[in-house]
């Protein structure tokens, strides 16, 4: 029908009829204003046909109060294209009270849902006599057959802007078809509430909108590597770990700036979320205090976390103790613990080293070394049948390790787990080239090594100059060096003094003996038992002597 002239109609024909059709006559507010007023003046009209023309906010609201007036004769009002659409407008106004026809928001709460078809609920909302905006659904047992429904609202072009579902539990299949719906090009939704909490909803967001990531309720495995997460944003995104439509069973922090409060949080959501089984935190400084926060989740029975790795976090003795002491309290879940590029101290790697052999624990993966580390360690262990990591002496005397066996060993060498007070390796294989790996990987470990014995190799002159490097290192511990009968002479003495008094160590006993230093050679060397820096007491310069004397 084309427009009308709606006061000429309200005059000239609906006062004086029983049925008014209007339908598609471009019919607006103001004119649903004027049947309401011409209505309540004078009619005898008993039926009102007004489908599909535009009431705007408040049309709808004027023509419904007179039905429910009994002074009036009217009895029955059609707004509705489609009967689909006036049997979910049926439906809703017995569950909810009132016409959903009045509602901008509209509230189906504690499962008020129930088994509306889409279909018709869809047809309800594209209706231009539907002004509903925001839609709840709070506390609702949401079936995939619910979420069905609503993906079909979602897909239909409605005015609907804000869809609430918090508290609500839906499954995975049911979040997958909402965003299913979410997806087509007519969804004009600008607002979904699925969480718990507004910081769950601000990490939602961020991962959409910063970090590109569609659909993160959906996600198994986050990996927000290299993104620099602040305290605020670990928090949200703690938040987002508990509510309970997040699933997540991985999640990759490598390099994000992680603090001690980062770990906080995140012990948090190791009490309360059971889906989460595996945590990377590597690369960030989480230091002793952010591993003893992280302890108060891990020990908890309710965490299930399956694999930890915290490679390269500065964590020392203390913090190695806080694990061990959180998976003797919780020893059921963790499998697997990644702890390569830290700093054990003297009893970090026996404590964690201990709990492979409880019964109780489930660990059977600790890791301390990189893969090379690890190879060459496995292959130390198997000459010696003991942990190489455990040991503060080792003795290889005798044995010929070749060229490979050599660089595996320095490769543990250098490894900060390795906390090797004696280095014995008599009669062994060594060549000059093994001397310049070995020297290499002590000296980047060098705190921990106070007695070298080199004796009865062919080291020569070229053997003590690499070595000497070693000597020079200002973090050198050594207090016992024995090179006796090793082939050096005048050349090997120059180079080690060069090294003693370019820095002066703590060195108490070395043994030359079985060399030809001849006199030349011991002069060299006799200079520095007139430096008090070097030999501290009477006891010390005796045993040098003495040492001296079976040349």
């Amino acid at each position: 029908m084309y427009p009308v002239c709606v006061n000429r109609v309200c005059r000239g024909v609906l006062l004086h009829t029983l049925t008014g059709r209007l339908s598609d006559c471009s019919i607006t507010e103001e004119g649903y204003k004027t049947l309401t007023s011409s209505l309540k003046s004078n009619s005898h009209l008993t039926e009102l046909d007004v489908k599909g023309n535009d009431p705007g906010q408040s049309g709808v609201e004027g023509l419904i109060d007179l039905l429910q007036d009994d002074s009036y004769k009217l009895k029955t009002i059609r707004f509705l294209k489609i009967p689909a659409a006036e049997e979910a407008c049926k439906y809703l106004t017995e569950g909810l009270g009132k016409s959903p026809l009045l509602l901008t928001e509209l509230d189906l709460s504690e499962d008020k849902l129930g088994d509306l078809d889409g279909e018709k609920l869809s047809a309800l909302l594209m209706d231009s006599h539907s002004k509903v905006e925001k839609m709840k659904l709070n506390k609702c047992e949401l079936t995939e057959k619910n979420c069905s429904v609503l993906a079909t609202v979602l897909s239909s072009k409605t005015i609907l802007e804000e869809m609430n579902l918090n508290n609500s539990r839906l499954l995975d299949s049911g979040v997958r078809k909402i965003c299913e719906g979410l997806k087509t090009p007519v969804c004009e939704l600008k607002i979904l509430k699925l969480l718990k909490s507004p910081d769950a909803e601000e990490a939602c967001k961020y991962l959409t909108e910063d970090c590109y990531i569609k659909n993160p309720l959906l996600l198994r495995e986050l990996n927000l590597s290299e993104h620099e997460l602040g305290e605020t944003r670990m928090n949200q995104i703690a938040a987002l770990l508990q509510d309970k439509h997040c699933k997540l069973n991985t999640l990759i922090l490598r390099k994000c700036g992680l603090t001690e409060e980062s770990c906080s949080a995140l012990a948090t959501v190791l009490r309360s979320n059971s889906s989460l089984k595996e945590l990377d935190m590597s690369n960030n400084n989480l230091q002793d205090s952010g591993v003893k926060k992280l302890q108060n989740g891990l020990e908890n029975t309710n965490c299930t976390l399956q694999k930890l790795r915290l490679s390269n976090c500065s964590i020392t003795e203390e913090g190695y103790k806080a694990l061990a002491s959180a998976l003797r309290s919780n020893p059921s879940h963790l499998i697997e613990l990644d702890l390569t590029g830290n700093d054990p101290g003297q009893s970090g790697v026996k404590h964690l080293d201990d709990l492979l052999q409880d019964p109780n624990c489930q660990l059977k993966t600790l890791r301390f070394l990189g893969p090379a580390a690890e190879e060459a360690c496995q292959y130390v262990n198997g000459i010696l049948g003991e942990n190489l990591l455990l040991l503060r002496e080792l003795n290889l005397s005798g044995h010929e390790l070749g060229n490979s066996g050599w660089e595996k060993l320095s490769t543990v060498l250098q490894d900060k787990h390795c906390k090797l007070n004696t280095l014995i390796l008599n009669n062994s294989d060594i060549t000059e080239e093994d001397c310049r790996v070995l020297t290499a990987a002590l000296n980047s470990n060098p705190s921990n090594l106070t007695e070298l014995n080199l004796s009865g190799t062919k080291l020569r002159n070229s053997g003590i100059k690499i070595f000497s490097t070693l000597f020079k290192n200002e973090q050198c511990s050594l207090k016992k060096l024995k090179f006796n009968c090793i082939s050096i002479t005048e050349e090997g003495c120059v180079a080690l003094t060069s090294a003693f008094n370019s820095n002066p160590p703590n060195l108490i006993e070395l043994d030359l003996s079985g060399n030809k230093l001849e006199n030349s050679g011991l002069t060299k060397i006799s200079t520095l038992l007139g430096n008090s820096q070097y030999f501290q007491t009477a006891a010390s310069l005796k045993k040098v002597i003495k040492l001296w004397l079976q040349l």
